[in-house]
């Protein structure tokens, strides 16, 4: 599976994108940011093998302008895979995923993204599954944009983000997760969504978190 590394002139962050037979005119990212913040079911929001019970769900409620806080991480526990459930109110069409982590080897490694999956999804289930994309992720302290394959977002009403590994540490960490995207309504318009009238839209980023804590087996 090929992966494109292509880092965004002027903006000093790497735009990641997941094989697949990824179409790059899917790409192109417009004038303004479409911040998928207020579509998120921060209630439904569920982690696995966190460390500290709703630290998930706590990276995921940061606002953009908090992006950058070192306040509220997520932490993985028994070893150093998460598993994070993230619900929207509704229906949207999914452009990319944002993350920040660190320099350190704790930063995560590969990320598989799933869409639509069931609500109860397992350990086992993203073991013996194939994910919709895989990413690979840069040690960084810069927000990662990852760029996803549209027509396969098209239509997520929820998505699971499996972070099967990092650069060496026992446990993973992150500190913020986000998404840019539209927001579909009943009739099916898209409806575009700014976030935070005051960020810059150059900025090329997004923002978002999980929940809760259950323990994993071995």
């Amino acid at each position: 599976m090929s992966h494109c590394h292509d880092e965004h002139s002027g903006h000093g962050h790497d735009h990641h994108h997941g094989g697949d037979g990824h179409d790059h005119s899917n790409d192109i990212t417009p004038a303004h940011q479409t911040r998928l913040y207020e579509q998120i079911d921060f209630d439904k929001i569920i982690t696995l093998n966190e460390e500290e019970p709703q630290s998930g769900k706590a990276i995921t409620k940061k606002t953009w302008a908090e992006r950058l806080d070192s306040e509220a991480e997520l932490a993985s526990d028994a070893d150093e895979q998460l598993l994070m459930h993230i619900p929207f109110t509704g229906q949207v069409q999914l452009h990319s995923i944002s993350i920040r982590t660190s320099l350190s080897s704790s930063a995560p490694r590969t990320l598989h993204v799933y869409v639509n999956p069931k609500e109860t999804l397992s350990w086992d289930d993203v073991s013996d599954s194939t994910p919709t994309q895989r990413f690979d992720l840069s040690q960084t302290s810069e927000v990662q944009e990852l760029l996803v394959n549209r027509p396969k977002y098209s239509t997520t009403r929820n998505l699971a983000l499996f972070f099967k590994d990092n650069f060496g540490d026992d446990v993973t960490r992150l500190s913020y997760v986000g998404f840019r995207g539209k927001h579909m309504s009943l009739n099916r318009e898209a409806i575009s969504f700014l976030y935070e009238a005051a960020a810059n839209p150059a900025d090329h980023k997004v923002g978002v978190g999980s929940q809760r804590s259950v323990e994993r087996g071995v």
